[in-house]
């Protein structure tokens, strides 16, 4: 896996346009070499394919390199882990030391890694590993930082474009054959006298057979065996393999801090602008008839409710109001007695709400960060990093905020307040993460994280967010709240049984499904990177959809709240928080459709952690957009009854 704030406005929206270029800031520090220095080649685990129809998931149903049944060559006392991020840690990366030498401008024709290795026919290492070959295994290499990539062609641009990895073997009319050689062609760029960094690095795998290496130690000979005599395994037969590699280093122009621009490829860009281009239409219209419809409409309710107040039930000459259709039209001030009334597990909704708000804030600055190039892919598993970071930090927003709306409730129960926030949703995220990732272990991936990352993680949310959330809680506890604008009646008035589109259900699916319609192509995209093994790096059209998303879900559920409120519906809190939330259904169901379309698993482990990381996916985007319509509803409740003249 290589896993929103913005003003409604759209200029905003035209002048963070260029953002959705794949301009970065360099990550890391530039390594400079001097000829014949020793360039270190790291090896990172084995992933599914790039095949468009996957049979696995990237993530979960990834291999060590130096597992056993491949018989990969080791370096001189074992390999070693090079340190990670925690990010990389969470997205699989488990990255080692290899056995490769490479020296700066020095070429290689033929080299042999070690000695020949044997596959033994009295296991089961051959079969292991041409199975992985029909299932379109990748190895991934690093060279300076850099992965080893092969490169492709976009069918739509003609552009040249580098995607990390190569083939493990091939297929020839359904036998597998094994990639034990490596061409690599490393690139260069000379930054002074006798210094240079890599650039850029491919790889060209081939299937070379009666491959071999003579002689001992430093006195040694290779020969790369014959391209027409293919390397194959013997499921029968004891099988030898010598591992080789070329190396050719060829000046580049390109410098070191646009070396991950071929890496970072905008996939169907057109496809992008369409679909910003058409939110941004639904987002014009939206806040058009925002605008429009309840602007006019409410200032003539406004002025017909207060002239009510001023001049009682009948006019000047006699005549009775109701016959202007003040009352007729006057829903929403019937129930002005009720609607800041406290709602039904009040407790709950404000946990969901600080929860939403902390959720909010780290992807909107997620993004934001993303966007103007402060995380770059050069940095394994930043993304991950950031995220969890700003999501620890935030827990100060999040108490505070569910404080703030259960004092505004009147609530009681503030111990319960203070241990369900920042505990109810992480619990919840982090026992689920849990079960999957058990699922991982059990099938030995090296995708499954250590239980010592999660010991990590844990106390990261113990000793800095549990206690930050507190705090947040304890400041909003502490500060005065402000009354509500109109006072509320002792005895709840009744409601009048809904009807159409007011009903519960057809109303949450209607306001759902458009905040939907402004992200599902980016999620699309996102889906791709997240099981498929691909970097997401298009964080400029995310940064936009994104904010389309909050303008429409926060329009669309006002809506409905205005509409609800006509009906002298006065439950708003919860329809407003369910509503919003509701496009997390259909990000759900999007995820089966992909799944259909797009996906294969070739065990019950695979749809198991499919659904179940889709499902965690869904809910958290339940609780993010849930709470953006909340607050918007909040805000206009309050500005439409503060309006008012009531005694």
């Amino acid at each position: 896996m290589r896993l929103l704030d913005l003003p409604p406005i759209l200029s905003a929206l035209v002048l963070s346009v260029p953002c959705a270029s794949a301009f970065y800031l360099p990550g890391i520090s530039p390594t400079t070499y001097k000829q014949n220095d020793l360039v270190h080649l790291d090896v990172d685990r084995l992933t599914p394919g790039l095949s468009e129809k996957h049979t696995q998931l990237s993530s979960a149903f990834s291999w060590p390199y130096y597992s056993p049944e491949f018989h990969f060559c080791q370096p001189e006392g074992g390999p070693r882990y090079v340190s990670e991020s925690l990010g990389s840690i969470l997205f699989g990366d488990r990255i080692m030391n290899s056995a490769f030498h490479l020296r700066m401008l020095k070429n290689e024709t033929c080299s042999a890694v070690c000695d020949g290795v044997k596959f033994p026919k009295d296991t089961d290492d051959a079969e292991y590993t041409n199975e992985r070959i029909r299932q379109d295994y990748t190895i991934n290499w690093l060279i300076d930082g850099l992965p080893v990539a092969q490169v492709y062609r976009d069918v739509d641009t003609q552009t040249l474009y580098d995607i990390p990895g190569f083939a493990l073997g091939a297929m020839n009319n359904d036998n597998p054959r094994l990639h034990n050689h490596v061409n690599l062609l490393i690139e260069y760029h000379e930054v002074g006298p006798n210094q240079y960094r890599v650039v850029g690095v491919n790889a060209h795998p081939e299937s070379l057979g009666r491959s071999r290496r003579t002689g001992t130690g430093s006195d040694f000979t290779a020969d790369c065996g014959d391209p027409d005599v293919p390397q194959t395994l013997s499921e029968t037969e004891d099988t030898y393999v010598t591992w080789t590699y070329s190396v050719q280093w060829r000046p580049s122009s390109t410098v070191f801090a646009t070396r991950w621009d071929k890496y970072l490829h905008v996939y169907d860009a057109k496809i992008h602008w369409l679909a910003l281009v058409s939110s941004a239409v639904m987002f014009t219209f939206l806040v058009g008839a925002v605008t429009t419809i309840l602007g006019r409409t409410l200032r003539k309710d406004i002025a017909r409710y207060n002239r009510l107040d001023q001049l009682g039930l009948e006019d000047f000459n006699g005549t009775s109001l109701e016959e202007d259709g003040v009352v007729e039209d006057s829903g929403w001030k019937l129930v002005h007695g009720d609607v800041f009334r406290p709602p039904r597990n009040s407790l709950a909704l404000s946990i969901l709400v600080g929860n939403g708000a902390q959720l909010f804030m780290m992807t909107g600055f997620t993004i934001a960060f993303a966007a103007v190039g402060f995380l770059s892919p050069s940095n394994r598993g930043s993304l991950a990093t950031v995220m969890i970071l700003l999501y620890t930090l935030f827990g100060f927003i999040g108490g505070y905020m569910s404080a703030r709306v259960y004092q505004y409730f009147g609530g009681t129960k503030w111990k319960q307040l203070f241990i369900f926030t920042p505990a109810a949703v992480p619990i919840a995220v982090f026992g689920t993460f849990f079960l999957l990732n058990f699922f991982v272990w059990i099938r030995g991936s090296s995708g499954a994280v250590p239980f010592t990352t999660m010991l990590v993680i844990v106390g990261i949310w113990f000793l800095i967010s549990a206690p930050l959330s507190i705090a947040g809680s304890w400041i909003g506890f502490k500060q005065s709240i402000k009354p509500p604008p109109v006072r509320t009646n002792q005895i709840p008035r009744q409601i009048p049984p809904a009807t159409g589109y007011l009903r519960l259900i057809p109303s949450v699916f209607a306001v759902g499904i458009l905040p939907f319609g402004a992200i599902f192509i980016e999620l699309f995209f996102i889906l791709r990177s997240l099981w498929s093994n691909r970097i997401y790096y298009m964080f400029g059209f995310l940064f936009l959809s994104f904010g389309l998303l909050i303008v429409t879900s926060a329009a669309v559920t006002i809506m409905m709240i205005y509409f609800l409120l006509c009906a002298e519906n006065y439950h708003w809190q919860w329809r407003a928080f369910i509503s919003s939330g509701a496009s997390a259904v259909y990000v759900f169901a999007y995820s089966l459709v992909y799944w259909a379309k797009m996906l294969s698993f070739s065990s019950l482990t695979g749809g198991l952690l499919y659904l179940g990381y889709s499902a965690l996916i869904s809910f958290l985007w339940f609780v993010m957009t849930g709470t953006i319509g909340f607050v918007a509803s909040w805000v206009f409740v309050h500005r439409i009854y503060g309006s008012l003249k009531v005694d």
